[in-house]
């Protein structure tokens, strides 16, 4: 049977990249350009984005000297995950919001997988654990040389545990993300970002248009199906 009065799904985009890349710039404009629209947008961040998994974000981010097994790595991101999706993602797709999320399921297949050598096909299984499934309907991966990137986030103020890791590690990283846009083409979407702030939002913003546009199309016609399946319930009950 159907289920009826099952609220409208929302948009799950997710902004990934290298460190330094501008990603979490282009989130929170995205986002002011997004409500500036009419759209309700949740903005969230991984790791992280709930209580319990900015916890174990402060231990994965921490500079302390012990050394981080890299299955232990992915394994405190993919429990955070966990929270966040349950907690945070599905409520607010349930709810018809735009999902904004900085870092996602690709960062884990990039940094864990790609970098740090774990099999990949077995991070891809535990993530579907992980996240119920859920996938985002777009991606935005915002490239640049590993150089520049790590020179923006080394003259920061704040450094992290990730932050040291070597020149090779990074290159690792970012030869993964592109490898994940080719691989998934109709998803992720590859924005150069050594331009200024304005100008990759501008290309974030012709990236996401008809994607708005095919979602509210789509919400369209689900509104235009449950309002026939009502009316043939009415004349279905009328006849009887």
């Amino acid at each position: 049977m159907m289920k009826r009065n099952r609220p409208p799904r929302g948009l799950f985009i997710t902004l990934e990249g290298i460190e330094g890349c501008g990603k979490s710039t282009q989130a929170r404009l995205l986002g002011e350009y997004l409500r500036s629209q009419g759209h309700v947008t949740v903005e969230t961040r991984e790791p992280g984005g709930t209580p319990l998994a900015e916890k174990v974000r402060s231990v994965l981010l921490d500079r302390a000297d012990e050394p981080v097994a890299s299955e232990t790595e992915a394994f405190l991101v993919l429990a955070a995950r966990r929270q966040h999706v349950t907690q945070v993602i599905e409520p607010a797709l349930a709810r018809g919001a735009i999902v904004l999320c900085d870092r996602f399921s690709d960062s884990t297949l990039a940094y864990q997988g790609y970098a740090r050598g774990l099999n990949v096909p077995l991070l891809q299984r535990l993530n579907r654990l992980a996240t119920h499934t859920v996938t985002p309907h777009l991606t935005l991966l915002f490239d640049l040389p590993v150089a520049t990137g790590l020179a923006r986030r080394r003259s920061a103020s704040e450094t992290n545990r990730l932050d040291r890791e070597s020149l090779r590690f990074h290159q690792k990283v970012r030869a993964g993300f592109l490898d994940l846009a080719k691989r998934h083409p109709a998803r992720i979407k590859v924005i150069p970002s050594r331009a200024s702030k304005e100008t990759v939002a501008r290309a974030v913003a012709r990236i996401v248009a008809p994607v708005l546009k095919r979602a509210h199309r789509a919400d369209h016609l689900t509104t235009l199906a449950r309002a026939a399946s009502s009316h043939a319930t009415q004349v279905h009950h009328a006849l009887r």
